[in-house]
């Protein structure tokens, strides 16, 4: 494909991008009309478009060097691909023709590590549609246009968290959403703090992941407690009527709704930021069961270095990424050194060597990982 791309776009075309995005708080909840806390990281992906040279769409990844061919009303392509197909869809669902056109898209944003690459892919693709077809769509539609692109044609019954940041958010402040109404404020971070993101290193994919089956365990919670939304649930106690396992799911739900709306109370800092992070990654962990050990460990990791205020995993978990709080000017230290522990650890672990855990006798080695 390399060598079609100066023919692919021999008449110019646009350039737009949008950011991926960490989420502080708020796992989960989005779908179930929840609050979240989201920011935007500086990453985004690229996309560029021209006029097509023929009768079909054309797509380029140039992080994959795929190329992709489709027609408006066939089968949908596969992988990165579906998502550009599905934004065009959701336009034409509206009744807004979209001629054929060719796409390249490049991305900062790593793929699989729970940093929103697919709503930054959407939410560009949305707007260099805008933008080239001067369609009359404000930055929230562009949002609820890419989360309809990922509910009916990825297959992936996401929330609305992830396209309303990458839409909406900067990096440099908290954004945060009532996904119910869409009332949103913007807000600043603690006091004299900063984040890391550090990539576990194992990747997930939503689709093949448990994220339906949470999807759906939360909607079934909801339907026993005769609420519309588990939103609609702030007592905890009101939970003791679910089964076991949707009373954990439901369980996480309410308790980070609560943590969401703690976190914005005037007065909070990076201390009682961090311990609410805290509290996010073990209710993910043990009532979610969303994480998985590496997570674990490299939040362990981070934790115990000083400076650092809270760590959880960020994103919808089965892998991907790690955020932390930790005080200003320390990131950048506490990121490599934790970045090289975990590295050197995972290594020796793949490599067969097992690691003694923290408190197990030198003859009774654990690995690190299970």
């Amino acid at each position: 494909m390399s060598d079609d791309t100066s023919r692919f776009f021999a008449g110019g075309g646009i350039q737009v991008s949008a950011p991926g995005r960490v989420n502080l708080l708020g796992e989960h909840t989005d779908y179930n009309d929840g609050f979240v806390l989201p920011v935007a990281i500086p990453q985004r992906t690229h996309v560029q478009v021209a006029p097509s040279i023929d009768s079909r769409f054309h797509v380029y990844s140039s992080n994959l060097d795929e190329n992709a061919e489709f027609d408006a009303d066939g089968d949908l392509p596969d992988g990165y691909a579906r998502y550009v197909a599905g934004c065009i869809r959701v336009l034409r669902d509206h009744g807004i023709d979209v001629p054929p056109l060719s796409m390249k898209v490049h991305s900062d944003v790593p793929m699989g590590s729970g940093l929103s690459s697919s709503a930054a892919l959407e939410v560009a693709v949305l707007r260099a549609l805008r933008q080239m077809l001067r369609l009359d769509l404000d930055d929230v539609q562009i949002a609820q246009y890419a989360q309809a692109a990922e509910i009916r044609y990825a297959g992936v019954q996401c929330g609305i968290m992830d396209q309303m940041a990458s839409s909406l958010a900067d990096t440099g402040h908290m954004l945060f959403l009532d996904t119910r109404t869409l009332e949103r404020r913007v807000l600043p971070m603690p006091k004299d703090t900063e984040l890391i993101v550090i990539d576990s290193g194992v990747a997930r994919t939503l689709a093949t992941s448990k994220y339906n089956e949470r999807f759906a365990e939360c909607r079934e919670a909801a339907r026993l407690l005769g609420v519309p939304m588990l939103r609609d649930v702030t007592d905890v106690a009101a939970l003791d009527v679910l089964p076991a396992t949707l009373q954990k799911r439901a369980r996480h739900v309410v308790t980070e709704n609560a943590r969401v709306l703690a976190a914005i109370a005037d007065g909070v800092d990076g201390a009682a930021f961090g311990k609410l992070m805290n509290a996010s990654h073990a209710s993910l962990r043990d009532d979610y069961e969303v994480s998985v050990p590496a997570l674990d460990t490299l939040c362990d990791m981070l934790r115990a270095e000083a400076g650092v205020y809270g760590a959880r995993l960020t994103g919808a978990g089965f892998g991907g990424a790690c955020v932390a709080l930790c005080a200003k000017s320390r990131a950048a230290a506490i990121a490599t050194a934790v970045t090289q522990r975990y590295n050197h650890d995972r290594l020796l672990q793949l490599a067969g060597v097992l690691l003694p855990a923290p408190d197990a006798d030198a003859d009774q080695p654990q690995p690190l990982f299970d």
